[in-house]
């Protein structure tokens, strides 16, 4: 009798944190432009571009982090765009999420420059700190 062992399992490129983070943004962004979850394999109609799911992850980053974006996601190996993608495109690899053919890694590249979006462009909200 032998044992057998599991296949180990693949490493991961980013901080597990990065694909939660993804995940979550998918997510956020089906509810930001209206559309419902994927209720089957073939529902192309939960479909969203890249382009859609990089405004998502930007709006929910702000949200969530605040001025700290750039430095959450430096912590998890994400420098640009590009990375999201490759995010994207590993967890499409696992089965986790889907993706249709008109779908490619290139929808990610340089389609807006972090530190221009999460620090140059922060606007703070202080409207509640004048609220009587």
């Amino acid at each position: 009798m032998t044992t057998t062992s599991k296949p180990a399992a693949p490493r991961l490129k980013y901080h597990p944190s990065a694909y939660q983070f993804v995940d979550a943004a998918l997510r956020y962004t089906l509810e930001m432009v209206g559309r419902a979850p994927a209720e089957s394999v073939d529902d192309e109609g939960s479909h969203i571009s890249g382009q859609e799911l990089l405004e998502g992850i930007r709006a929910l980053a702000l949200e969530q982090f605040g001025l700290m974006t750039l430095s959450v996601f430096h912590n998890w190996g994400i420098r640009q765009t590009d990375d999201f993608g490759r995010v994207v495109f590993e967890l499409v690899e696992r089965g986790a999420m889907r993706k249709t053919d008109r779908d490619q890694r290139s929808d990610f590249v340089d389609v807006f420059n972090f530190e221009e979006v999460f620090d140059r462009q922060y606007k703070f909200d202080v409207s509640h700190v004048f609220l009587r």
